[in-house]
């Protein structure tokens, strides 16, 4: 008796649609849940509509944070305030042998003027 034959099936993944372009990032964050206590994370991807952070706790999918994002501009050190809210997250075995969440978060809440410094860096990265 022959083994019988199974036609290829090939998993498909739709395609990521996204509003604003990523751009590869890697800048400090501090990070609240409480809006009084902030701890260090690193951005590693951002655009205009969120960022990949990479945080050293887990965070719950819908949970808000208060985020201040550090990067250089020409006339100096820029710090953006937004609330941000967690869309994903996953986890990273990092060289050190720590975790890490990369989690993905979208602006819920950022001022104009912020938005504007915040494009210009993007903008200078692209």
């Amino acid at each position: 008796m022959g083994a019988m034959k199974m036609p290829f099936m090939e998993e498909t993944v739709p395609s990521e649609k996204r509003k604003y372009p990523r751009v590869s990032a890697n800048f400090p964050v501090k990070y609240s849940t409480t809006d009084s206590f902030f701890k260090s994370a690193r951005a590693a991807n951002a655009s205009e509509g969120g960022l990949l952070v990479c945080l050293p706790e887990k965070m719950h999918i819908g949970q808000q944070l208060a985020l201040k994002l550090f990067f250089p501009s020409r006339s100096g050190l820029n710090i953006v305030e937004t609330v941000v809210k967690v869309i994903w997250m996953g986890i990273r075995l990092r060289n050190n042998w720590t975790w890490d969440y990369r989690t993905g978060v979208k602006f819920e809440d950022i001022s104009t003027k912020d938005m504007t410094i915040f494009k210009n860096f993007l903008t200078s990265l692209a």
